[in-house]
């Protein structure tokens, strides 16, 4: 496994027999030095390890990784997790990424996309071919590790889990709850996630403490088991822009929570509106206040109804055993063509 260092993560790494590989990823920089720098790392892994196949995924491992496979003639399976950014804006930062895509793509045996939306817009820019792109039902859930719970809080509590990104809608979360609070000052907002300052649409520590003095949210600071805190949510709330597929959603829904979620590529395949939740507008908090006053005027049964058709989506559709086979299927292409 190649990966930036996380010492927290250590001993549950080691427990699996993997050996971890450490590398320096910047996620956000766009100092072309330091990305040369990971380019490098890339080709020394794959030259020293030779793997079979390079999986990857977010942006840069699947560029600068795809990037060294092709240079070490190393089979390459990326995984579009989302677009980030750079794609969620127009300008030169765009059609810079759109390029590297596409050179780092071009000789891939399998693209995976997490939604229709993002391998459509890959293949009508020509960054991929149509027939090596797939659809991947996101990462996958863990069955029965997110397993469905009654909430364990009597008060009404919308959840945000995920980093702290402007793109994220975390400013729209806050601007919702101030709209709720007006007419229903007993219902709860918390943030759970990291702050990630480093990126181009980072919530600060600033901001984020002014909507703590105002009263506004609770921050739940970043942790290693969300399913206690998605445990007594009412609903988990994501505003984002664009995503990929987010397993905030995913681990939210398998453990039977009604999801609240803007209209956009990578959260709309995961709400069936007013059957498991409710879609609301990008970048609009009234949109967004509306659909969590909706939600919180339920009736109990109706909203464990919701959670009862999360589960079941999830159930069917996104466990993380079909996103295994999906690249064990890939995997078993590769060896027939070398067969």
């Amino acid at each position: 496994m190649v990966a930036p260092g996380n010492s927290g993560a250590d001993a549950r790494i080691n427990g699996l027999g993997v050996e971890w590989i450490r590398v320096d990823v910047d996620r956000s920089g766009l100092n072309p030095i330091a990305d040369l720098r990971l380019l490098a790392q890339y080709r020394r892994i794959l030259n020293r390890v030779r793997p079979i196949a390079l999986l990857s995924f977010t942006a840069k491992p699947n560029i600068y990784g795809c990037l060294a496979a092709r240079t070490t003639e190393t089979a390459a399976i990326p995984n579009i997790s989302g677009l980030g950014t750079a794609f969620m804006r127009t300008g030169p930062l765009r059609l810079l990424v759109a390029g590297l895509y596409r050179l780092a793509l071009a000789k891939a045996l399998t693209v995976f996309f997490q939604n229709p939306d993002d391998r459509k817009l890959f293949i009508e820019h020509r960054l991929v071919r149509a027939d090596r792109a797939r659809l991947l039902p996101g990462s996958g859930v863990n069955l029965e590790r997110f397993a469905s719970v009654a909430p364990s809080a009597s008060a009404t509590q919308f959840l945000f889990v995920g980093r702290l990104l402007g793109d994220k809608g975390v400013r729209e979360f806050v601007a919702a709850a101030r709209i709720v609070r007006l007419k229903h000052p007993d219902v709860r907002f918390r943030l759970l996630g990291p702050l990630d300052e480093g990126n181009r649409s980072a919530i600060s520590r600033a901001e984020l403490d002014a909507w703590i003095n105002e009263g506004m949210v609770e921050y739940l600071g970043e942790v290693d088991d969300v399913r206690p805190y998605l445990a007594q949510a009412t609903a988990v709330v994501l505003p984002s822009y664009r995503e990929g597929l987010p397993r905030t959603l995913l681990e939210a829904a398998a453990m039977a929570r009604p999801l609240i979620a803007t209209d956009v590529p990578g959260c709309r395949e995961l709400i069936d509106d007013g059957g498991n939740g409710f879609l609301c507008r990008s970048r609009d908090p009234s949109s967004l206040a509306d659909a969590m006053v909706r939600l919180a005027h339920l009736p109990a049964g109706e909203r464990t109804a919701m959670g009862r058709a999360s589960r079941k989506m999830v159930e069917e559709r996104y466990s993380e055993q079909i996103v295994v086979q999906a690249y064990l299927d890939a995997l078993g292409k590769l060896q027939a063509s070398r067969s």
